[in-house]
């Protein structure tokens, strides 16, 4: 009888939540979920259980300003977090050290030599985009110092798992790391996207909207959009198309999710009369959102630059409209069940979504099934496998 294979213990050093990035959260939180499940090795995961420690926000005065966050972010990222680091691996060590998201990639620096293997997960090239061209993305110089540590830390890592074709052709482009440790594992989706409806989940998402919007029922259309409100998001392009089309409809509401609008923002939706129209609703869970994308008439992605777009393949896989920025990554993503607008472009991004609304109204059922397969092919268990597959056969194709 054969003996059983041994487990391979594998650590996931995820993000600090009190950063707020949804997007990592979600990431780590579906590998831990998928690494047991995988059929390829028998797998034991391990979160990173690190705690973050806010030291400048309470200096009175001084802790409230934009400074003191970013130096309690440096300090837990690059001084607690390597600690941690440093004690896990001595008490617990693992198989598979494995970074989530790059830009905290500096960790590897901290672990001690030995035969564990090392991974770090590449959704974009953000984090280093300061060293590779600072005309457009000029930094001060102790932002250049951590970016530097974070980049070295990322070239020692055994293999890079880049989300999506465009994030591996990026870091090529800038030679940040050797095309030999670069290998795509395209992100997956939660299954709520692609299963059918979930009634109580809708029932949830009712009683949510009508708190926020009591006379939600009688609006259309319905819009979309999913996501940060940080500057590649072009979050006034989708201002501006809000308020085009509630001018043509003017029961239009825009629900958007996560992230609540910056002042400068709002500024702006006031000064074009959507500001009433639009309803800010908190990230949520799968089957909410999943709810959400089936009642909307259209998703708006508006990003100049992305490295996957989770959002285009979930809206997708329910079969919803997707209107997104035309760069390489969400024409990766979304395929032909997306169409797609030059960024930037309001008065064509407004011609088209008021072209899909349109046609929307006499949508027929096989063609939003139809769209749903398109974008039911994201598997977050296929992400995990292959991850495991390029551990195990040291890098190789799997």
């Amino acid at each position: 009888m054969n003996a059983p294979s041994p487990r391979l213990r594998w650590a996931v050093l995820q993000d600090f939540r009190e950063e707020g990035w949804h997007s990592m959260d979600l990431y780590a939180e579906q590998v831990v979920k998928n690494l047991g499940k995988s059929g390829l090795a028998a797998v034991e995961a391990v979160a990173a259980a690190v705690d973050y420690r806010p030291r400048t926000v309470r200096i009175p005065i001084l802790g409230t300003t934009h400074l003191a966050r970013n130096v309690d972010r440096m300090l837990n990222r690059h001084w607690d977090y390597g600690r941690y680091v440093k004690r896990f691996a001595r008490l617990e060590p693992s198989d598979v050290y494995h970074v989530v998201d790059h830009s905290y990639a500096h960790i590897l620096l901290d672990l001690p030599s030995g035969r564990a293997r090392t991974l770090v997960t590449c959704h974009d090239i953000d984090a280093f985009r300061c060293l590779v061209d600072a005309a457009t993305d000029p930094r001060p110089w102790w932002f250049r110092g951590f970016a530097q540590r974070t980049l070295a830390g990322l070239r020692k890592a055994d293999l890079v798992a880049c989300v999506s074709e465009s994030t591996r052709t990026a870091m090529l482009g800038a030679n940040l790391v050797p095309a030999s440790r670069l290998h795509v594992v395209p992100n997956g989706i939660d299954e709520a996207f692609g299963g059918a409806r979930d009634l109580a989940a809708e029932h949830r998402l009712d009683s949510l909207l009508g708190t926020l919007c009591p006379d939600f029922r009688s609006c259309w259309p319905e819009l979309v959009h999913v996501g940060a409100t940080i500057s590649r998001k072009r979050i006034d392009v989708l201002i501006e198309v809000a308020a085009a089309i509630r001018r043509r409809y003017p029961k239009m509401r825009l629900w958007k999710v996560g992230g609540r609008l910056q002042p400068g923002q709002v500024e702006r939706a006031r000064g074009l009369g959507v500001w009433e129209s639009i309803v800010e609703l908190p990230f949520m869970a799968a089957s909410e959102l999943a709810a959400l994308y089936r009642r909307a008439d259209l998703v708006l992605q508006t990003s100049d630059s992305e490295g996957f777009g989770l959002p285009v393949a979930e809206a997708t896989a329910c079969g919803t409209p997707v209107l997104a920025s035309d760069i390489e990554v969400l024409r990766e993503v979304g395929g032909e069940a997306a169409s797609y607008c030059q960024v930037g472009d309001v008065e064509a991004w407004t011609a088209e979504a008021l072209k899909l609304l349109k046609e929307g109204q006499s949508e027929s059922k096989e063609r939003r099934a139809e769209r749903a397969r398109g974008g039911s092919r994201w598997s977050w268990q296929a992400h995990v496998d292959r991850l495991v597959g390029l551990v195990t056969n040291g890098g190789a194709a799997v």
